[in-house]
């Protein structure tokens, strides 16, 4: 195996086994020496990859953004043209996607947030490019902002914990958002009020 293969493969598992220390333990418990541990690597070996703790939370943030921009690449692809403003449709998709936990990659977003707030600064980068794609698909654009940040709701409240819903009725939520038979382009418009009717009664 020659040493470009070895570091990838070293680099996969200590993110794999951050991951799972995080789901399983919480990220304060996020050390290298768990991850050493965990992972079955060597701690020269750990630190000679990720020479700190903050190297490791910046490479599980480059793995989730890397992760969703795939599945959200893949949901256009195989289902875009089953939607009048795919990249909405994608992004809905991925926060359903979040919530089911994939790979815990939901967990290490809030670790990174939590514990390195700076990092989150590509984030906001990307969402703000992502946002923009968004608008100039969207036939109404605050509706589309409504959908987008329902499902960031749902997904965040999900992570958290605090999602008053069950798992069928928060998929049922996303399937809503995802229906665009749900959100007509053009909305009727309300019916005018009725103007009073004036009295024909001549004054005695």
């Amino acid at each position: 195996m020659d040493n470009t293969t070895r570091s990838e493969r070293t680099k996969a598992a200590v993110i794999q086994a951050a991951l799972a220390i995080i789901a399983r333990d919480g990220a304060g418990r996020l050390t290298l020496d768990a991850i050493a541990k965990e992972s079955g690597v060597s701690k020269g070996g750990l630190l000679h990859q990720f020479p700190n703790k903050r190297a490791v939370l910046a490479a599980l943030l480059e793995y989730q953004a890397d992760y969703y921009t795939r599945f959200a690449e893949a949901f256009v692809e195989a289902h875009g043209a089953d939607y009048a403003e795919p990249a909405l449709a994608a992004q809905i998709a991925v926060f359903r996607e979040v919530v089911k936990g994939a790979n815990s990659i939901a967990f290490a977003i809030l670790a990174v947030a939590a514990q390195e707030p700076t990092f989150m600064s590509p984030v906001r980068v990307r969402d703000e490019e992502t946002v923009a794609l968004i608008l100039k698909q969207a036939r109404n654009p605050a509706r589309s902002l409504s959908r987008l940040f329902s499902a960031r709701g749902l997904a965040l409240s999900a992570m958290l914990g605090t999602c008053p819903l069950g798992d069928a009725e928060r998929d049922q939520m996303f399937d809503y958002l995802l229906d665009d038979r749900n959100w007509p382009a053009d909305p009727a418009a309300p019916a005018p009020a009725a103007k009073p009717r004036r009295s024909r009664r001549t004054p005695s």
